[in-house]
């Protein structure tokens, strides 16, 4: 089933209480899905020159050794931000350097996330443990999506919790599913996708990661997706900029959407939506079937 939920600030006056937000409406979404949670926020970019991932550790949650290694690699430089068996990266190198020399000396680290602005926060167990213990309230910044999920096609593991990021600064959100995933998947390899899971959605997020690559704009990427995915499906994307909302050219998967001048939301159920602050002067709506919906920064 899951849930998801996005939150784009249009008034910089609420960046900061962003998390508080986000959290009260991944909350809301804890019947649809109980057996894992996750969110990607964006805030805090870094120079042109660095590079932010988080990481994501499996059991490890003293970090010192890490750092360490890390710093005598790229410099002392380097920047790590723990939060239990996640921590916040900023280093002076390549995606491929990072990537490398974790195969080589930390083989069982994962990278949610990569990019300038992005973190990618996701664990198994009830959302309400999630949002505690990955502090989702205090979080700030520009925007921010969530999902919680019911698994019904792979093991409830945090790997294969939602979002999923595929691309500099992207990720993904999905309730719903894919029938020709597995196809793409190899297409998608045989054009450099690189895939950590079997999941349907990674495979979403690695089909619009290549069409950007390919010089596509978002929008433009999103109106090749409703062609080459066959499924059902409401989508929810992260960028750098902003976020986008699709859904499939029939409409199978709920979806709600509000706006107000100082922000844009959705969410599988208008509960959700419910908790955000001026939602009784909102605009709300149903999203139609394979029309997108996007904002972004100015």
């Amino acid at each position: 089933m899951c849930g998801i939920v996005g939150l784009f600030i249009k008034n910089p006056a609420l960046e900061q209480s962003l998390g508080e937000h986000i959290a009260a409406m991944l909350m809301e979404m804890s019947e649809r899905g109980p057996d894992s949670a996750g969110a990607a926020v964006y805030r805090n970019e870094v120079a042109a020159n660095k590079l932010k991932l988080t990481l994501q550790s499996g059991g490890q949650s003293d970090w010192t050794d890490f750092q360490q290694k890390l710093a005598a690699k790229f410099g002392s430089a380097v920047e790590v931000e723990p939060l239990l068996n996640h921590a916040v990266v900023t280093v002076s190198a390549t995606l491929n350097e990072v990537q490398a020399w974790l195969a080589t000396d930390f083989p069982g680290m994962r990278i949610n996330s990569s990019g300038h602005k992005i973190e990618i926060f996701k664990e198994k167990g009830a959302p309400s443990d999630f949002i505690n213990n990955f502090q989702v309230n205090q979080y700030t910044g520009t925007h921010a999506l969530g999902h919680t999920r019911m698994a019904t096609e792979s093991a409830v593991t945090t790997e294969h919790s939602h979002p999923f990021s595929t691309g500099d600064d992207l990720c993904l959100v999905h309730n719903g599913s894919l029938s020709n995933h597995n196809r793409l998947r190899e297409n998608l390899r045989a054009h450099g996708i690189t895939f950590q899971t079997d999941n349907d959605s990674e495979v979403a997020a690695g089909y619009l990661s290549w069409r950007l690559q390919e010089g596509d704009g978002l929008d433009d990427a999103l109106h090749h997706a409703i062609e080459d995915l066959d499924g059902f499906y409401t989508f929810a994307i992260g960028t750098r900029e902003g976020f986008a909302v699709l859904r499939d050219p029939i409409g199978c998967k709920p979806a709600i959407m509000a706006e107000t001048d100082d922000w844009a939301a959705m969410s599988s159920e208008f509960r959700a939506i419910a908790q955000l602050p001026g939602v009784d002067k909102a605009k709300i709506w149903e999203p139609e079937p394979a029309r997108i919906y996007s904002w972004q920064r100015s």
